[in-house]
């Protein structure tokens, strides 16, 4: 029988889906110990996703054509890299899944900076989960020869106040 931490069940997996994303944009969360239990079961479940989908892509080419400012036109070949269809099923659950979380501007960051550096992320925490997640985890499944295990977590006693068990979930 799953966990239903006092919730209803809309209120509980609104919980826990904001608990997984900010568990993957932060690498780790502050939480009771059966909240974490739940995260991490989802969390690893989404991580698997990435993993599995992160390597499909497809190379396309279009013709562009261009005119400059004396009239001339040229074609020039562009090559772009397009998520297969693996992967853009596996991207679309993850965004339909996920709360997506935003880039926060640096303290002492330009604008200009800021504005350069989030250009091409659209959703900076499924960019996260395939770009730096999927190919960390993937390497160390084949380095170890098992899959899972992406989370630990660190029981650090009682919550003051109500005396709840609390964790640190953490990403390793």
């Amino acid at each position: 029988m799953p966990n239903k931490l006092g919730k209803r069940t809309d209120q509980r997996m609104a919980l826990i889906k904001n608990q997984v994303s900010e568990l993957l944009w932060y690498g780790q969360i502050e939480t009771t110990v059966d909240r974490a239990k739940s995260v991490r079961s989802l969390a690893e479940k989404y991580i698997t996703i990435a993993i599995r989908a992160y390597k499909d892509e497809v190379k396309v080419s279009k013709t562009v054509t261009t005119t400059n400012s004396k009239g001339e036109k040229s074609q020039n070949v562009v090559e772009f890299t397009n998520d297969g269809p693996k992967k853009l099923a596996a991207r679309r659950r993850l965004m339909a899944e996920l709360v997506d979380l935003h880039e926060v501007k640096g303290e002492k960051e330009s604008k200009a900076a800021f504005r350069n550096r989030i250009k091409d992320a659209k959703h900076p925490l499924i960019e996260k989960l395939f770009r730096e997640y999927a190919p960390k985890y993937d390497a160390r499944k084949e380095e170890l020869g098992q899959g899972g295990g992406y989370t630990r977590i660190f029981k650090t006693g009682n919550r003051r106040g109500d005396a709840a068990k609390t964790c640190i979930l953490k990403l390793i």
